[in-house]
């Protein structure tokens, strides 16, 4: 098992998560982080730490977030780690209850 970070992170990027992360297995895209699955120890310690939900084990990911279970996989791969906490995106506080943004994801 895993932790998924899933479409809530879009455009908000808040990254409480990664202070907390022991092993250090998010990764930073442009707008969106991800979790190395094969970094991630199954602690769960992120979970509460993001303001917008976005993080769930991946047995509990709620079933239209699904395809974000690859995705993060994926994208760990490609992406570089973070490990310190920086500040969301300028406009996160507005994106923060979107949803359906998908299509704002930049890889």
């Amino acid at each position: 098992m895993t932790f998924v970070v899933t479409e809530s992170c879009i455009r908000c990027k808040y990254t409480d998560c990664v202070d907390v992360c022991p092993v250090d297995a998010f990764r930073e895209g442009p707008n969106f982080l991800v979790i190395d699955p094969a970094e991630c120890i199954d602690c769960a310690v992120c979970v509460p730490e993001c303001p917008v939900s976005a993080i769930y084990a991946e047995e509990d990911v709620p079933k239209d977030q699904r395809d974000f279970t690859p995705l993060n996989a994926e994208l760990a791969l490609v992406w570089k780690p973070i490990t310190r906490t920086k500040p969301a995106l300028p406009d996160a506080d507005a994106w923060s209850a979107v949803q359906d943004k998908r299509d704002q994801l930049e890889r």
